[in-house]
């Protein structure tokens, strides 16, 4: 039988869709039921509120409930290990943190590899970090602070929840800016945040949430932010990388799904998430946290969690930094 050119090329075109046929029309009726989110951190969390806000969009948008599930402990890994062991049908999705690159590093022993076993859907937001000092203390930027310990060698304080966000951002400091400040652990940013206002600390790196009400206040002064551009929250303050270029350390967030999620439903909920960030509303709520919102690609999540992951394994080891 002959089939002209033209015959030919619309019947390999029709053939080509058809394997992704059954792809599409799954894509299309998800979801048929409840989908959960967990989240690592206790409610109330910087983390947990961004969740709930992409929750109810999520809702809204696909006709399902995005139920929120608080699932803390062992340092975030409690509740990372339940949707790694969920089934991958898209009903359990994870709220990803910084956390999870670090924790790669500073725990010997996972059950789980998180890089290999959680699929990238999307990244959310940054939030910023302040590098904050008590409003005696001399050094009032980042340059004269760096002077100030370089001539007094192990008399600064700083302090935090170890292997957290606030503690990496101190120790990637102390190794870019060549400083011995000494670090004391607590449980909590706020405690943290307590001596800081006592004069017992003298530097923390803590989140803008956590310490924007003694900012205002005139208890503590901001030196820099930690993110790599300046935030809208706060426009004149510098960045710590305008005076130590390549430092950079934020906390930044995103959703994933075990490995083997259908690709299909990854690419409708990077869609939808891509399109719950560009609403104003939704920025500006995660402004108020001071946050700001990153959209991208899977592959564009995914990346960014495999740098991470190697830019604080460096600092984990060189700092010899163990979960308490």
């Amino acid at each position: 039988m002959q089939i002209h050119r033209r015959q030919f090329l619309h019947l390999v075109a029709s053939t080509a869709v058809l394997p992704f046929a059954p792809r599409v029309a799954r894509a299309q009726a998800y979801p048929t039921r409840p989908v959960r989110i967990v989240v690592t951190t206790a409610p109330g969390s910087a983390a947990d509120i961004h969740a709930r806000l992409l929750g109810q969009w999520l809702s809204e948008r696909l006709g399902q409930s995005f139920v929120i599930e608080n699932r803390p402990g062992a340092g975030n890994n409690i509740g990372t290990e339940a949707v790694v062991r969920a089934r991958a049908d898209g009903y359990t999705l994870l709220h990803v943190t910084a956390a999870a690159a670090i924790n790669a590093t500073m725990y010997d022993k996972l059950s789980f590899n998180f890089i290999r076993d959680i699929a990238p859907v999307a990244s959310l937001v940054n939030v910023l970090n302040v590098m904050t000092g008590h409003r005696s203390f001399p050094a009032k930027t980042v340059p004269e602070f760096i002077a100030y310990a370089k001539s007094n060698p192990g008399t600064i304080n700083t302090g935090g929840n170890p292997g957290g966000a606030g503690h990496l951002s101190s120790e990637l400091f102390k190794m870019m800016a060549g400083v011995n400040i000494q670090y004391v652990p607590y449980r909590g940013e706020a405690l943290a945040l307590t001596d800081l206002l006592s004069g017992q600390l003298q530097v923390a790196f803590a989140t803008l949430p956590g310490s924007i009400a003694y900012v205002r206040t005139g208890h503590l002064r901001v030196l820099a932010v930690t993110t790599a551009a300046r935030n809208k929250a706060l426009p004149d303050i510098p960045t710590i990388g305008e005076f130590i270029p390549g430092y950079e350390s934020s906390g930044w967030q995103g959703i994933g799904a075990p490995k083997d999620t259908p690709v299909e439903i990854i690419e409708l909920l990077n869609q939808e998430i891509n399109t719950a960030l560009a609403d104003p509303r939704i920025a500006a709520r995660v402004a108020e946290m001071g946050g700001s919102v990153v959209s991208g690609s899977p592959a564009h999540f995914g990346k960014l969690v495999a740098d991470e992951t190697e830019k604080w394994a460096k600092v984990i080891r060189a700092a010899n930094i163990k979960p308490e």
